[in-house]
């Protein structure tokens, strides 16, 4: 589906889910997948788009800046279409509208695997798996998966999100995929889940993530940038992509963070989503290039 407007695209998406649902299937059977992971240089640039299905609906200053599905889209199709960039992350809804968009030939593609930590609920430290499984990883031709793992000392739910995360990375690492770990110290302040962004944190949050199932062979980390890098990064010899976080008000100096992290030998790449697509200028091709120039 490559003809008309952004506009007619979007609107054929739900006629075809509705009468053709069969078509998903069949455009990922017909999906160009890249021979390698990474690009030449062994880094990655993918674009995360696994927000919305946690409830995480805002980007900067607008709480509903996700929302808008169309706009999402159009904002995801821009940044696939940059130079340099090498995928996406996403649930199996955005990746399929994507897939049926045609936007996904040659590209690396993450699927989201636990979204059930909805944000700001009772139970958000329970992150079950309500997305992607492993199983449907592999029969949609996919290059991996991706967990967050938030460890709450005081919550013991936490176990069973430890022991999902665990069998997800056996099961990806026994069909020769990435596993991405997303690992964060957490704790409840004032009701709400909060992450701990201290080197002391992350730098347990990691030594955590890496020992996660039968093998460590396909296993990734997507970590943020936090106070002292060099040391935090010693934890683990695993390959190791930056998230992006929050849009910053400040973009210069996120990507001067960025680069200055990129240095490290760990560090592979970058795992960016609102920051890319949701930018203060609203120049999301603009962003997304000068990310790709800080990564190779």
């Amino acid at each position: 589906m490559t003809t008309g407007t952004f506009a007619d695209r979007i609107a054929a998406l739900t006629e075809i889910r509705a009468t053709r649902p069969g078509a998903i299937a069949d455009a990922a059977a017909r999906r160009a997948r890249r021979a390698v992971l990474t690009g030449a240089d062994g880094r990655l640039m993918i674009v995360a788009a696994d927000h919305p299905a946690r409830g995480a609906l805002g980007a900067g200053p607008d709480p509903l800046a996700m929302a808008d599905r169309r706009d999402l889209l159009e904002r995801l199709c821009v940044a696939l279409g940059r130079p340099g960039v090498d995928g996406v992350l996403g649930t199996p809804d955005i990746v399929e509208d994507l897939l049926l968009l045609g936007a996904l030939d040659g590209k690396v593609v993450i699927g989201s695997m636990n979204r059930g930590g909805l944000a700001g609920a009772s139970f958000e430290i329970d992150d079950r798996f309500t997305a992607y499984s492993t199983a449907a990883i592999a029969a949609a031709g996919l290059d991996g998966g991706k967990m967050l793992l938030r460890i709450d000392d005081d919550d013991p739910a936490t176990a069973a999100t430890l022991e999902g995360c665990a069998n997800a990375v056996t099961d990806l690492a026994g069909r020769g995929l990435m596993a991405m770990v997303e690992p964060f110290i957490s704790r409840r302040v004032d009701g709400r889940i909060r992450n701990e962004l201290t080197p002391e944190a992350m730098t347990r949050a990691i030594a955590i993530a890496s020992g996660l199932g039968a093998s460590s062979a396909h296993s990734w980390l997507k970590v943020p940038v936090v106070e002292d890098m060099e040391r935090v990064m010693a934890a683990s010899t695993l390959p190791a992509l930056l998230l992006g976080g929050e849009v910053s008000a400040d973009p210069e100096a996120a990507l001067a963070t960025w680069r200055k992290a990129l240095a490290l030998p760990t560090v592979r790449g970058l795992v960016v989503g609102r920051s890319l697509l949701y930018p203060g200028d609203d120049d999301v091709a603009g962003v997304v290039d000068a990310a790709v120039e800080v990564l190779r």
